[in-house]
């Protein structure tokens, strides 16, 4: 790696951090690492590139991956969560390893309280300090990219093809394939690095966003019933009676969302999606470069300055964050 490379600075900043960090994976016999519920590309990726990482150099530990499967995600891009044990966490000490997940009741999987050691790796903005040790930067695109980071500046640790696959998905994920104002040249530099392990592009992205046949009479749906404000905010609302109609969840209503990305006059983009089991409309707003994280804050949501997701209660919520928004946009 060259001296003056991005990856190689960016790491001697952290010097400290990513020492104490590789001290408790040398202490800790016993590892499991933890990301956030309803995981999307990067909770998994840098997830399952951690985990694999560990595996391969750390042959002898007991290394475990956690959370909620994702019928979404698994098993075309990450494998499924295998069953572990309580015992796993009750008769060992066990170092947690918490990554993308800003918010400790957001871990998937409780079990990390009974962790002996907790640590934070994550790139959103603090909502929630936990962790007794915190890898953060809210300014990089992915917890991906701060993973790869940590792992690129272990010297003598090997980074199979498979541990790149599930980080470089990660970036690509959370960046939105390096569209957003996140990615910088650290991005690019670490990606490069990643695909030099032998990653197959054109096999990463089919298996990250190939769908079935059925998934475009919901395209078809949107592109018919999207609505744009006055201000240029472009929004669609799949309330339960259409998600049953066209048989997806109300986690599956995001899908569409970036349609809207490239047109001019839009400047924000929104999906409302009614989740009858949570009892809340289940809302991602994407942007052209204005900051849209603190709107999404104040309905139960938050993220990114270009990437967000909320929560509103009832369809009140949702239009007062559709006309927010409106006028948030207004003379941007």
């Amino acid at each position: 790696m060259r001296k003056d490379s991005e990856i190689e600075k960016y790491g001697k900043s952290r010097r400290l951090k990513y020492r104490k960090f590789f001290r408790l994976i040398e202490k800790y016999d016993y590892i499991a690492v933890f990301r956030h519920v309803k995981p999307d590309f990067d909770a998994v990726g840098s997830q399952m590139g951690l985990y694999t990482y560990l595996r391969d150099n750390y042959p002898n530990k007991h290394i475990v991956y956690v959370g909620e499967n994702s019928e979404d995600l698994m098993p075309q891009c990450v494998p499924e969560v295998k069953y572990v044990d309580d015992s796993f966490f009750k008769e060992h000490d066990v170092l947690a390893i918490a990554v993308d997940t800003s918010q400790k009741k957001r871990i998937s999987d409780e079990r990390y309280k009974l962790c002996k050691y907790l640590v934070k790796i994550d790139h959103h903005p603090e909502v929630d300090h936990y962790g007794r040790l915190q890898i953060v930067d809210e300014e990089l695109s992915a917890a991906g990219e701060l993973v790869a980071n940590i792992l690129l500046n272990h010297k003598g640790g090997l980074i199979t093809r498979e541990c790149a696959f599930y980080l470089y998905m990660a970036i690509a994920g959370d960046s939105n394939r390096f569209l957003y104002d996140s990615v910088t040249p650290h991005t690019f530099e670490v990606s490069i690095e990643l695909l030099k392990k032998g990653i197959v592009l054109s096999d990463l992205y089919r298996r990250m966003y190939e769908e079935d046949l059925s998934s475009l009479n919901v395209t078809r749906y949107v592109l018919d019933n999207f609505k744009v404000t006055p201000n240029g905010v472009a929004y669609y609302i799949l309330d339960k009676e259409t998600l049953n109609k066209l048989g997806i969840k109300a986690k599956q209503g995001k899908n569409n969302i970036n349609v809207f990305d490239h047109y001019k006059g839009i400047k924000i983009w929104c999906s409302f999606s009614e989740d009858v089991e949570e009892k809340v409309w289940r809302t991602s707003i994407r942007s052209a470069g204005l900051p849209i994280e603190k709107i999404a804050l104040k309905y139960n949501g938050g993220g990114h300055a270009q990437a967000s997701g909320a929560k509103p209660k009832n369809m009140k919520e949702v239009m007062e964050l559709i006309n927010e928004l409106d006028e948030y946009a207004k003379g941007k």
